[in-house]
């Protein structure tokens, strides 16, 4: 570590045996001066940015990086038998030989499975029935030999069931070259297309398949081409570019394999084009333009298309149809109205039925009606709250539903329902080694009332000991964006914490879609405080009903909700004991006044765009980064990754480079990045562990539970 970048002080910490005294490393300053609006303001740590320029400044941010993790490791030293022991204790509880529940598709039976003291698995399938011969598709133990990390995604099989489609990432930026494997030969063809989504899609002719390209600067999905097998990547033919920065893409199959439809989707439009499957070489046709603040996307029936949509104020989303051959929204007829107090979240089709996702305060529901008579019933779940979302549904021609579902308390769960005789089957159920009784654990439902009279629902769980004198600790966890719900699920690793006294609370706040889309409305862009103030009152209400107290409160978000992470602590930091922000996204400002960084474009409609001036100010006026002042904070600990595209390194490195300068307590603020990882941490089925003991080890030190 070169003396040039790093000065170093004495941190004093208040008396707390189980973390070691160390110096902390204070990160240089560099003016940097950004000037918008007619503003100037310094940005004395910009000079972290640099990594991926390879430029001057490249080796210093990594120095910078290393040396927070040194520290960490310092200060956590003591902590190494209980993350070592907790690391076991969460490892024990998972099945290591295992295997997921077959999945029919075309004539064979898909499904993975693990062995004893392997991180990864085996993709299979056996034909015809389950009592046929093994083939082993890959075996992603092999493949991922010598690498630090190796996700792999994508498995699509052609409609002749010969070839195997599957995305490769060795980076953890997102970035997949796509393989295709012949499975009679057990051949890996020479084609390979580099710096995809990492999904092909095949045409019905088993020679063409199609693919979402990124842009190699900013990660962004921009095109869509066709290959064919035999040829060169780069002679592949561009089927669709997309002008509009703001949207996603990307390409899919028809459940029943006649179309392939090309997405286009921003926060708050989206657009389908399509062709038939057996027809890869036509040009692709547009379903309906795309109308300002219109969302639509379809579902393929033999007879018509169902479409899912706002369109005309239906805020919570309609069901309409259409003829196959007059797609355009003129054409569409009601099937479903929007309603006021449920959100149609999606639909699942078969040949001879659909199931309705819905959402009804804060719960999700299944409906399932005949296609052919319009009959239909709702599936009974019968917990106060819990998680039920569709399952993989490959087969058109079923009569069975798949589901998956899962609460505080129940471990995940896939069930089969008949759709005809209504019998629900449990398929398979997460196994948790060591003796678990969901029994021994208690799952409530509680409200906050926000500061507008606002109820904001709050998911908790503890075991039957726990008592409601404030004396103990609780784990506050939410998200809060993109109307991305955060639902009750079980976590086996959790029980290490509630095992040990502490409860563990999810607050449904506004910016998710758990209260129907205006929860979600009501949570972003020029609403987005609506967010923090919202976990700040849970937090408020938790304290005064005794769950807990200031003195023994956690909170807990990861990405978007490491946003929420920094702006409830520089809000109201005396109301948490520690805080863990995981990869956050904390320089909000910064981030979205910069194209080139990945994602930035797509998030226009979600933060607003800072060139213009009104959200400019608002988002500086909740920004982490740029809000934070001198005062005491809460312990902390913040985490992150070298090759996260996602959320890039540099965002949480100068949030804590800026704590420490400016903070005035002396309580922990530790950094931690992985060095070989990025958004989603390791690939690894166990190796996440680590990660999660570290984080536990951090909170129990904080209870002075060290056993």
């Amino acid at each position: 570590m070169k003396k040039s970048v790093l000065i170093l002080f004495l941190l004093s910490y208040p008396v707390m045996a189980q973390f070691q005294k160390a110096t902390a490393p204070i990160a240089d300053k560099k003016e940097h001066i950004r000037t918008i609006h007619g503003e100037s303001v310094n940005d004395p740590y910009y000079w972290m940015y640099d990594y991926f320029g390879k430029g001057p400044d490249s080796t210093k941010a990594v120095d910078y990086l290393k040396a927070e993790n040194a520290y960490l490791e310092t200060v956590m030293s003591a902590t190494q038998k209980l993350q070592a022991d907790l690391f076991t204790e969460m490892k024990l509880r998972i099945k290591e030989k295992d295997e997921s529940v077959p999945l029919f598709k075309n004539g064979y039976f898909y499904y993975t499975r693990t062995e004893n003291g392997k991180e990864y698995y085996k993709y299979c399938r056996k034909k015809g029935n389950l009592n046929a011969k093994e083939e082993v598709l890959l075996d992603v133990d092999e493949m991922a030999k010598g690498h630090s990390y190796y996700g792999v995604t994508g498995f699509e099989i052609s409609d002749d069931n010969k070839l195997l489609a599957f995305g490769v990432d060795e980076v953890s930026r997102r970035q997949y070259t796509i393989y295709i494997k012949n499975l009679e030969t057990g051949e890996l063809l020479k084609d390979a297309v580099i710096n995809t989504e990492g999904q092909a899609v095949w045409a019905s002719d088993n020679k063409t398949f199609f693919y979402t390209s990124k842009n190699p600067v900013t990660l962004l999905s921009e095109k869509i081409f066709r290959h064919t097998l035999g040829t060169e990547s780069t002679n592949d033919v561009e089927v669709f570019q997309e002008k509009d920065p703001s949207n996603y893409i990307g390409v899919a199959k028809t459940k029943n394999n006649k179309y392939i439809m090309i997405y286009s989707v921003a926060t708050m439009s989206s657009e389908i084009r399509m062709i038939k499957a057996e027809n890869p070489t036509d040009s692709f046709t547009v379903f309906q333009p795309r109308l300002k603040d219109v969302l639509y996307d379809v579902v393929t029936l033999d007879n018509k298309f169902l479409i899912r949509t706002n369109k005309d104020g239906a805020n919570n989303f309609k069901l309409m149809e259409c003829p196959l051959d007059k797609t355009e929204s003129a054409n569409w007829k009601e099937v479903i109205p929007n309603r006021s107090d449920v959100l149609l979240q999606g639909v699942e089709e078969f040949k001879d039925f659909i199931v309705i996702n819905e959402r009804k305060n804060g719960l999700a529901s299944m409906r399932v009606r005949n296609a052919k008579d319009n009959s239909e019933h709702y599936i009974n779940f019968g917990e106060p709250t819990y998680t039920a979302d569709f399952g993989p549904n490959p087969e058109y021609n079923s009569k069975t539903f798949r589901f998956e579902y899962t609460s505080l308390t129940t471990p995940n769960s896939t069930f089969d329902y008949n759709m005809i005789s209504k019998d629900k089957k449990l398929m398979k159920q997460q196994t948790v080694l060591g003796g678990y009784n969901s029994k021994d654990y208690t799952t409530e439902r509680l409200y906050a009332t926000a500061k507008d009279g606002t109820k904001i629902p709050i998911s908790i769980v503890y075991k039957k000991e726990f008592q409601k004198n404030g004396k103990a600790p609780l784990l506050l966890y939410a998200y809060g964006s993109y109307g991305n719900s955060t639902d009750a699920r079980f976590s086996s690793d959790r029980l290490s914490l509630l095992n040990r006294g502490f409860a563990f609370a999810i607050a449904h706040i506004r910016g998710g879609q758990e209260m129907g889309r205006q929860w979600y409305e009501d949570g972003k862009l020029m609403k987005k405080k609506n967010t923090f103030t919202d976990f700040i009152d849970c937090s408020q209400f938790l304290i005064q009903e005794k769950f807990t107290s200031k003195e023994h409160l956690y909170a807990l978000g990861g990405s978007a909700g490491g946003l929420l992470m920094g702006a409830v602590v520089n809000l109201a930091p005396e109301l948490y004991n520690g805080v863990i922000a995981a990869v956050p996204f904390v320089d909000v400002v910064n981030t979205m006044l910069d194209e080139s960084i990945p994602l930035t474009t797509n998030e226009f409609d979600e933060w607003g765009n800072p060139k213009n001036k009104e959200a400019y100010l608002y988002i500086k006026s909740y920004s982490p980064y740029e809000n934070v002042e001198k005062k005491n904070y809460p312990n902390m600990l913040v985490t992150t990754g070298l090759h996260d595209s996602q959320v890039q390194y540099f965002e949480p490195s100068k949030w804590v480079a800026k704590l420490r300068d400016m903070k005035t307590d002396n309580n922990l603020l530790l950094l931690h990045t992985n060095m070989n990882f990025g958004h989603g941490g390791a690939s690894g089925r166990f190796d996440y562990l680590k990660d999660v003991a570290l984080n536990f080890a951090f909170l129990l030190n904080l209870e002075d539970i060290n056993n």
